[in-house]
């Protein structure tokens, strides 16, 4: 998997949550703080590791499981996907 991957697993995150509007402001904002920090990632294009990342989309996938199951899969990809890159 490369960065690109990343990327589009990111854009497909983005899309859902435009089109979900049953989350919560506080699940919004914890999904884009998430998101924020894979973006980052990708913009830095490194492969060094960074625990901090993984550990919050971890985390964004036990709070997105029950309700938002597309949602969390996204993020399951999007976890395959730094593990792939080392991160």
């Amino acid at each position: 998997m490369s960065v690109s991957d990343l990327q589009l697993q990111l854009d497909t995150l983005r899309e859902q949550l435009e089109q979900n509007p049953q989350l919560t402001v506080e699940e919004r904002a914890n999904l884009t703080d998430v998101m924020e920090q894979i973006q980052a990632q990708i913009e830095l294009e490194t492969v060094s590791q960074d625990p901090s990342i993984s550990d919050g989309v971890n985390l964004a996938v036990e709070r997105f499981e029950v309700d938002h199951p597309t949602i969390a899969g996204t993020l399951r990809n999007v976890l395959v996907t730094l593990g792939s890159m080392g991160i």
